[in-house]
């Protein structure tokens, strides 16, 4: 199997990275996987995970930090990072496999094409925060005892945000915000947790996803998907004032990460009476996400303001 095949239950970077290993994953056991998950976009992380670790790696998921990156490196552990996405991407996973100092560059291994991509320290720093730091790190069994002597933070409950999103994506709701409970108790200033707790409460249109999004902030306030929950969660209730201020605090964050979020405030902004708002965001959106599905009828929207 080639490096460059990804899978729903095989994400690219594990592949890569467990081949960096000398472990071959099956893609057909990764496809008898995936059926459970058809119609689903993107990655199930912890499946991959979970494949690679019954070829013999051992999984850490953790908040992890720049000294750590350069530690791993050094010992030569690539380190899987979860960063910024484009357009319609929210997210996405890198492998990072060096750096330079003299320079102050991280460096990205990127499989397609395969090139090795520098990004400067502060940058990198600045992006991978709106995620919270979160780092994969896959090494094999006979050399866990390296990252295990450290002392990683979030390194249960971020194990559970993977699992969570898991059950998200069976359908097992209740599960799902069951174990996310359990991540919150354990590590209570964990904003990925906090975030996907109020995800699943927003879901249930409950109003005790507020007090969840905003715990997420009050541990990272560079937590995009918070500030862009509860954006939704007010959108929904048709609290547009408070919806704006959130869309806008995303945008401010990152105003490159995802151009959806534009058509929203776009709504929100027309409710509000701001047209001028409006067509600047519809114009965003179309300028982010050229090819989205509803091109032709936010055109149309955009002749009549």
């Amino acid at each position: 199997m080639s490096p460059k095949e990804e899978n729903t239950c095989l994400p690219l970077v594990i592949n890569v990275v467990s081949k960096y290993w000398g472990e071959e994953l099956s893609l057909l056991e990764a496809e008898q996987i995936a059926k459970k998950y058809i119609g689903i976009k993107g990655s199930v992380m912890i499946e991959g995970i979970e494949l690679a670790e019954k070829h013999g790696l051992k999984g850490y998921v953790y908040r992890g930090s720049l000294d750590d990156i350069k530690r791993k490196i050094d010992q030569g552990i690539p380190v899987i990072v979860i960063l910024p996405g484009l357009h319609e991407t929210i997210q996405h996973a890198n492998i990072i496999c060096g750096y330079d100092p003299d320079e102050s560059r991280i460096l990205t291994y990127v499989p397609e094409p395969e090139t090795v991509g520098a990004i400067p320290e502060t940058r990198f720093q600045q992006d991978w925060e709106q995620d919270d730091m979160v780092s994969i790190v896959l090494v094999p069994q006979d050399m866990k005892q390296i990252v295990e002597k450290e002392n990683h933070k979030f390194k249960e409950s971020n194990r559970i945000c993977l699992e969570v999103e898991k059950l998200r994506h069976e359908g097992k709701v209740a599960e799902a915000r069951g174990k996310i409970s359990d991540a919150v108790k354990i590590d209570n200033e964990n904003a990925q947790a906090w975030c996907i707790m109020g995800s699943i409460l927003n879901e249930q249109n409950s109003l005790e996803a507020v007090s969840s999004y905003r715990e997420s902030i009050n541990s990272n306030p560079c937590y995009y998907l918070a500030f862009r929950g509860l954006g939704n969660y007010y959108l929904k209730n048709n609290d547009f004032q408070n919806a704006e201020v959130h869309y806008s605090k995303a945008i401010e964050i990152n105003p490159l990460r995802f151009g959806p979020i534009y058509k929203n405030r776009a709504i929100v902004r027309m409710e509000l009476g701001d047209k001028v708002g409006c067509r600047e965001d519809l114009l965003k959106y179309l300028e982010q996400v050229p090819n989205a599905a509803d091109n032709l009828s936010i055109r149309d929207a955009l002749n009549q303001l």
